[in-house]
């Protein structure tokens, strides 16, 4: 019997020493799957751009920047890169916003439902190609972010 005990008492620390790492591992593939369809964004941007000399759609004179926007977000994403996963459950949703309809962007990965407690925040890209991170824990960068 004492030794089972003994047994159990093993299998009790291993787990409670995996767990937490498996679950960061969970995490940094969220993450992973987050950039993927930021940068998957960006290239939607960047062909809607050589097409239409733009960021932002035109509707009866007035940009959909001027239409659609709220808060600064601008939904001219199709429907497919708006969240992440692209079905499912949402980890992170992902919105444009445009300042400057002609010159400028950043895409947004906003965290959310079981990653709304994040580590990492909410990720960004913007049209120049740079990466970053909002509200971040304290310690960590872009790099340990965007890995």
């Amino acid at each position: 019997m004492i030794e089972v005990m003994i047994v159990v008492a093993i299998v009790a620390i291993l787990a409670a020493v995996a767990m937490p790492s498996y679950q960061e591992h969970v995490r940094r593939s969220k993450r992973a799957e987050a950039q993927g369809i930021l940068m998957e964004a960006a290239q939607f941007m960047q062909r809607y751009y050589s097409a239409n000399d733009r960021y932002t759609a035109s509707t009866g004179g007035s940009s959909t920047a001027e239409v659609e926007q709220k808060n600064g977000n601008v939904s001219m994403l199709p429907e497919h890169l708006r969240n992440s996963p692209k079905t499912g459950t949402a980890n992170y949703t992902i919105a444009v916003f445009a300042p400057d309809t002609t010159h400028s962007y950043t895409l947004k990965a906003t965290r959310t439902g079981s990653m709304s407690a994040d580590k990492c925040g909410t990720l960004t890209l913007n049209s120049q190609g740079v990466k970053g991170v909002v509200n971040a824990a304290t310690g960590l960068d872009v790099a340990d972010c965007w890995k």
